[in-house]
């Protein structure tokens, strides 16, 4: 792994913001999805969660722009679930909804532990979201049209929880567990590697500080070794 890829997986894993989370509730387009997750991994949100019920669900790689490799979707079939993780983690739901009681979003305090809740544009979010939040907010709008595209509208909200959160200084500091942390510098920094692990069944391998492999000569055997499942030339 060169020193410019260590820098900056690094910088990502120390900038990532695993108490944030945005979750798209029942939102259909695959576009939108990615569209999403790859404005969550530009703004440092370690996962987002998906409740589709009926669909199975896929993220278009070309639209994401590889973001799906470091930002982890979760699907829910039912959005209890999805809320069930948000209360063992503490935070605070905030959902989209034009109600009496929604206040502008950028009222909220999103340097506390937050879920982001967003629906489809027919629709919006379901009752199922609304009984759970915490706030419910809108965004304001002063033309013809009544509601945004999702992606812009998680984007809108996305940007205002980073810009609360760089004015508290929370970003800068790792926060994410260091298994994991492991597991993407290897996986990312030295891809071969890691494949080959995954086809032999091999686990994987401390890195250094310097980003290089730290294993043992039992372990470089097995690497090197021929690959069982290989088909014979």
């Amino acid at each position: 792994m060169s020193p410019e890829r260590l820098q900056r997986i690094n910088q990502m894993l120390d900038n990532r913001q695993p108490d944030l989370t945005v979750c798209l509730d029942k939102v259909h387009k695959t576009n939108n999805i990615a569209a999403v997750i790859r404005t969550a991994d530009a703004i440092g949100i370690h996962q987002v969660h998906a409740v589709w019920p009926d669909i199975e669900m896929r993220v278009s790689g070309n639209t994401a722009s590889g973001s799906q490799q470091w930002v982890k979707t979760i699907k829910h079939y039912h959005f209890s679930e999805a809320a069930e993780q948000f209360k063992r983690q503490e935070m605070q739901v905030v959902v989209t909804n034009f109600s009496e009681s929604a206040v502008d979003f950028r009222e909220i305090d999103y340097t506390k532990p937050t879920a982001i809740v967003l629906g489809n544009e027919r629709d919006g979010v379901s009752a199922e979201a609304i009984a759970h939040a915490d706030h419910q907010v809108k965004i304001p709008m002063i033309g013809m049209v009544q509601s945004l595209n999702v992606s812009v509208a998680a984007a809108l909200m996305m940007y205002e929880a980073q810009r609360q959160r760089q004015l508290a200084n929370l970003y800068g500091q790792r926060k994410l567990d260091e298994a994991y942390c492991q597991t993407k510098l290897f996986e990312q920094g030295h891809p071969i590697y890691a494949k080959a692990c995954r086809r032999k069944g091999i686990p994987y391998p401390a890195i250094d500080p310097l980003g290089q492999i730290v294993a043992d000569a039992c372990w470089w055997e097995r690497m090197r070794a021929p690959d069982p499942d290989a088909e014979p030339e």
